[in-house]
């Protein structure tokens, strides 16, 4: 087994915890059938928030996805002028086998931040 880690980024509609949670839910749901991966291969997650996100951490929705044992962290995103507003981000670490090849996921408006990855679209 091998440590991997994906990248992955969705749009959020609006800064209400439903919305941020559903942005989240459908990027990690994303990411785990792409990648065909289970909760008990994975390491960790690093979830960070556009500075115009705030009402809700995208780390509940994925508890309720059956990450309760994976550790999750919350940040910040860089607020560099004329980024992209309303973005959550994932770095998520986890074991597969050598041959794997990881498949990261970029949804809605997000897309536009790595088109030069035709396996994330």
């Amino acid at each position: 087994m091998r440590l991997f880690a994906l990248r992955g980024a969705n749009s959020v509609a609006a800064n209400t915890a439903d919305a941020i949670l559903a942005a989240t839910d459908e990027l990690v749901r994303e990411l785990m059938e792409r990648n065909a991966l289970v909760s008990e291969a994975m390491v960790s997650c690093i979830f960070t928030l556009t500075d115009d996100l705030n009402a809700e951490f995208p780390a509940v929705a994925a508890r309720r996805l059956g990450l309760d044992q994976v550790p999750l962290l919350c940040a910040r995103e860089v607020p560099v002028p004329g980024s992209m507003p309303r973005v959550i981000r994932v770095l998520m670490h986890y074991h597969a086998g050598e041959d794997h090849q990881p498949r990261h996921v970029y949804l809605g408006e997000a897309r536009a931040l790595r088109l030069d990855i035709e396996s994330a679209q």
